[in-house]
């Protein structure tokens, strides 16, 4: 496979939204020692509203799709995570207008206008402390394999590892943006939830992918 069609994506937010809701106690002890504790719950009650809307939304092709899928997840996910998560949603779905199949640089191009969704709304910028610090080298890396002509899932897995490192490497920052940024230093040592969680995300989604 070379190319994500309409049918990919769809099945890739489906996958999303089960690690998500799987995951929900656990990005919240992530979160609870720089944050409120309750992320890993704001972020799955916008991706169960998903999965309970699903026959509702667009099929029509990837943008109307991700359009609605932005929609419920900026309502109803608590806290910051609607607003952070349904930009993104949003600026991947204003790139993917009209698209019913994306090659792998079109991938990179349209998760670059997830990235800048987030960044417009939030201005926070690699090495803050967010999910931005897993994001970025995700799709830094999904580009440089596009550049490269790299096959889609070889690709995609070499994304995720750079996901996972990208959020390892939040232990060594101190917080600038969030509530974090209350604890000072004391931010150091404890990864980002949220850019942990993105590691968690792309990695379960390329191992259900390969099955």
């Amino acid at each position: 496979m070379d190319k994500l069609t309409t049918k990919d994506i769809i099945r890739i937010v489906d996958i999303m939204s089960d690690i998500i809701i799987e995951n929900e106690v656990y990005f919240c002890e992530l979160d609870s020692p720089a944050g409120d504790g309750d992320f890993g719950m704001s972020l799955s009650k916008g991706f169960r509203k998903v999965k309970q809307e699903w026959e509702t939304l667009s099929k029509e092709n990837i943008g109307t799709f991700l359009k609605d899928c932005g929609m419920i997840i900026t309502e109803y996910c608590g806290g910051a995570s609607g607003p952070i998560w349904g930009s993104a949603f949003r600026g991947a779905a204003n790139y993917a207008k009209g698209k019913n199949e994306l090659e792998l640089l079109e991938l990179s191009e349209m998760l670059q206008s997830a990235i800048d969704g987030i960044q417009k709304r939030g201005g926070a910028k690699l090495g803050d402390k967010t999910l931005l610090d897993a994001l970025i080298p995700a799709v830094e890396s999904l580009k440089k394999s596009a550049k490269n002509n790299e096959d889609l899932y070889t690709s995609l897995e070499q994304s995720a590892s750079e996901a996972v490192l990208g959020g390892e490497k939040t232990k060594e920052i101190v917080a600038s943006k969030g509530r974090a940024t209350y604890l000072g230093d004391r931010s150091l040592n404890h990864p980002d939830a949220g850019a942990t969680a993105i590691g968690v995300i792309f990695t379960g989604i390329i191992e259900k992918l390969r099955k």
